[in-house]
């Protein structure tokens, strides 16, 4: 029998000696990263392997191994990493010897606290556990010996190994269904703000992954960077579970800057970049392989029938179908054609990229590695045919994203772009955000091709968004550095001064209309005037209102609703007005037939009278960019509207604020007006509260419940402020990162009629009551107010004047903002 060496110190070969000798090793700040791995897997193969010499003396047992697989068998054991371990015999000891053994090996590890994965088998039971479960087959693709026979453990190698590549027609397939449903269930890791850096696709277990399919000589993934990004997400591991001192693989927001610092790097964000790129490394690595993978078996399965329609030793060749000018269709890939020289033609990468777009096809990697290779840059302003395939590229739709990461893994669109190396892996520290800053322009440019059709320019629509936050990765505003990164990339490009011009007005307030849309009041001429004097015409008008869209849907689900967009449409419209030389002063609304109803019925009772009633947006199917399966004519709600009528008081706006809050509805809007009734009905002011509201959870509350609550409000025997405190003390937030004080701010000539005040703080329920019992504590009125919300931050802005109706003084309306901030606290 062949045995390893046991080697060990005498210190070490106890738990206490491997525990010191564990934790120097740990403690070192000489060798992190790689080597630490190996000399953790060292240490505790030596420590292991004495016990496993001891234990079989002990208990008589001859013909056994003791067997490292997974990651410590690939020798790449993290400070808190499981001990996956296989016990092998050959059968010929005693179940009983064999129990005593293992006893002995596992009950030392688990005295020392140290995570253990384990199993007992002869080879014939290893051999059939690994054909009835992947996983196990995958962890014995990486067995490695440590202690005892070194034949038993070779032929167990031998025999999966061939197992595995035997079986790789059936067994890969089964590997990328898990690989699909992990990444389904976990996320893509280099657009996570918390990402698990072994469970999420681009992963370690990816990289794993890639390895096994490696072994099977099926396929082979493009090995260029795959070590050093494996490398980058091992070392964040290992500073992870120094910093946290648990075996997670979580890296949560609160731990990134001490992991950070244990890395070596800046901040929190300069991890995460570096994490991001390494996943995304792995992630196009593993979308290059599984491709061939897929490639190789269809063509494995069609060639047997192939050969008996065809006769023996006749091989057809796929055919190759021309796309564009040295560009063709090959195997279900665009590939470059057999005459093509790229070294004379420097429009091929976008060419090649625009036409594998267009047809829904990946770049072969062959072809783009070329291209990085061979090709000339691009002289500066680019030839026109350049910038029409970049456009082209980028009206494609979804099939942009395949390609244009394609590009990237190569480098070629930091060589096309230079400003794109600022955003690339940038990470959005906003929940709100699905998308890192890089992959968001993006995937705004695929949303803005489906709404090419709303604007006269779509090459500048198209442009714009995929420029609208370039300006990220530089200090400061970045719609403002945008502008600027703006008008040198549109004239690199080859665009004309006037079209430039247009690019850098909508990059530098590609954010205007929504803003303005949901914090502002739309009534107000000056709201209106302000707009118009920044876009200037029309055409630029529809290609910012596209953007809008394209950018918001780009963001998350969170920035982009039925209502938002509506607000957004209606601002759009009153512009438009204004650009074609109607009035701005509009006409003074009188209220509406339902509106002087409930005023007349609350002057009549005394009290307050509700009124609440679904909205519906334009019926689906009228508008652009309609999802796909919705049926036509639904129409699609937008909240609902509640009326409030009631004689003019005190208190008026916290209260009903309290009691929508108290219901779980969320105000998007709300209009305060005073109702001027008939002499006949009676004297009296009435106010009418116009709010624009939504369901957090289920279904709208009835109106008479509504009502009992603020009569209650109202006459102070309902304690709404002690009710949502309750609320919210009997759901505990999460622990994570600490929300920035509010902030608020007068918007100086905002509005001719009114003053504006600005609240920026963190989403509460209650946060709208709590401004308004401010702003009442402070003797002001509110003429209406304007809720935008995206993920935890809200931004409230309120209408107010002074008691006579007369906007605040300049010193005034700060002292009241002074005030409003105080109470936020």
């Amino acid at each position: 029998m062949t045995s390893l060496e046991v080697t060990t110190d005498a210190e070490d070969s106890g738990p206490s000696g491997y525990a010191a000798a564990r934790l120097r090793l740990l403690t070192e700040k000489e060798r992190p990263g790689p080597p630490r791995r190996a000399a953790l897997a060292g240490l505790t193969d030596r420590w292991l392997a004495a016990l496993f010499s001891t234990a079989c003396q002990e208990a008589g047992v001859r013909g056994a191994a003791l067997v490292a697989v997974g990651g410590y068998g690939r020798g790449e054991l993290s400070p808190r990493s499981d001990l996956d371990l296989l016990l092998l015999h050959d059968g010929s000891a005693g179940s009983g010897a064999i129990a005593t053994l293992a006893d002995r090996i596992w009950y030392p590890v688990w005295d020392l606290g140290l995570a253990l994965d384990h199993s007992v088998r002869t080879p014939a039971e290893a051999r059939k556990a690994a054909g009835e479960d992947l996983k196990v087959q995958l962890g014995l693709l990486d067995a490695r010996p440590v202690a005892g026979d070194l034949g038993l453990v070779s032929a167990l190698r031998t025999t999966v190994l061939a197992d595995w590549r035997n079986q790789a027609t059936k067994r890969l397939p089964e590997l990328d269904a898990l690989c699909r449903e992990r990444a389904e269930r976990q996320g893509e890791l280099q657009f996570l703000l918390e990402p698990d850096l072994k469970e999420a696709r681009g992963g370690l277990r990816d990289a794993t992954a890639l390895r096994a399919v490696a072994a099977s000589w099926l396929a082979d993934a493009p090995r260029e960077g795959l070590a050093d990004a494996r490398r980058t997400l091992l070392d964040a591991r290992d500073a992870l579970h120094l910093v946290t001192g648990r075996a997670t693989d979580r890296l949560a927001l609160q731990e990134q800057d001490q992991v950070a610092a244990e890395l070596g790097l800046l901040d929190a964000d300069a991890l995460l970049r570096q994490v991001y790129e390494a996943a995304r490394t792995v992630s196009y690595a593993t979308d290059v392989t599984w491709r061939e993978v897929n490639r190789v078996l269809k063509a494995r399965s069609v060639r047997p029938r192939l050969r008996a329609m065809l006769g023996a030793g006749r091989r057809p060749e796929p055919e190759r179908t021309p796309l564009a000018d040295g560009v063709v269709e090959f195997d279900g890939e665009v590939v470059l054609a057999r005459t093509v020289k790229p070294e004379r033609d420097p429009v091929l990468p976008l060419r090649a990229a625009a036409a594998a777009a267009q047809n829904g096809l990946p770049l072969s990697l062959h072809a783009v590695r070329r291209l990085a290779a061979a090709t000339r840059p691009l002289p500066v302003p680019w030839p026109a045919e350049a910038r029409e395939e970049l456009v082209t590229l980028l009206g494609a739709g979804e099939s942009t994203v395949t390609v244009w990461e394609a590009l990237e893994a190569e480098g070629l669109i930091t060589r096309l772009l230079p400003d794109w190396e600022r955003v690339r892996c940038r990470p959005q520290r906003n929940a709100v955000h699905t998308w890192t800053v890089d992959r968001h322009l993006v995937e705004a440019a695929v949303k803005a091709s489906a709404l090419t059709r709303r604007v006269h320019r779509p090459d500048l629509l198209l442009v714009a968004a995929l420029l609208h936050d370039i300006g990220k990765g530089w200090p400061g505003d970045h719609s403002v550095a945008g502008e600027t990164i703006a008008k040198d990339v549109a004239t690199r490009i080859g665009f004309d001064r006037s079209d430039v011009a247009v690019i850098a007005t909508l990059v530098r307030h590609h954010l205007l209309l929504i803003e303005t849309a949901t914090r502002r009041d739309l009534d107000d001429p000056a709201t209106v005037a302000s707009v118009a004097a920044v876009v200037k015409s029309q055409g630029t008008l529809e290609l910012l209102h596209a953007l809008t869209e394209a950018d918001a849907l780009a963001t998350g689900p969170a920035a982009w609703s039925a209502w938002r967009g509506s607000l957004v449409t209606d601002l759009v419209k009153r512009v438009s007005g204004v650009l074609a030389g109607e009035p701005e002063e509009p006409e003074p609304t009188a209220p509406s037939a339902e509106q002087e109803r409930l005023a007349v019925e609350a002057l009549r009772t005394g009290g307050p009278v509700l009124s609440l009633h679904a909205q519906a947006d334009h019926p689906k199917g009228e508008g652009e960019g309609d999802g796909e399966g919705e049926e036509e004519g639904e129409p699609e709600p937008v909240g609902a509207e509640l009326l409030i009528a009631l004689p003019d008081q005190p208190r008026v706006l916290p209260a009903a604020a309290g009691v929508l809050a108290l219901h779980r509805l969320t105000v998007r809007a709300a209009d305060l007006s005073a109702v001027e009734l008939p002499s006949e009905v009676g004297p009296g002011s009435v106010l009418v509260l116009n709010w624009r509201v939504a369901a957090a959870f289920g279904s709208l509350p009835q109106a008479a419940r509504l009502r009992a609550d603020l009569v209650r409000a109202l006459d102070g025997s309902l304690d709404i402020a002690s009710r949502l405190a309750e609320r919210e003390a009997a759901y505990p937030r999460r622990r994570g990162v600490q929300a920035p004080p509010p902030r608020v701010t007068v918007a100086s000539a905002a509005s001719r009629h009114a003053t504006v005040i600005e609240v920026r703080a963190q989403d509460a329920p209650g946060l709208l009551h709590r401004i308004g019992h401010a702003l009442e504590t402070a003797g002001v009125r509110v003429r209406s107010a304007h809720v935008s919300t995206l993920g935890a931050n809200a931004v409230d802005t309120v209408y107010v004047t002074a008691a006579d109706g007369s906007m605040l003084s300049g010193a005034r309306a700060a002292e009241v903002a002074r005030e409003v901030e105080q109470a936020l606290r």
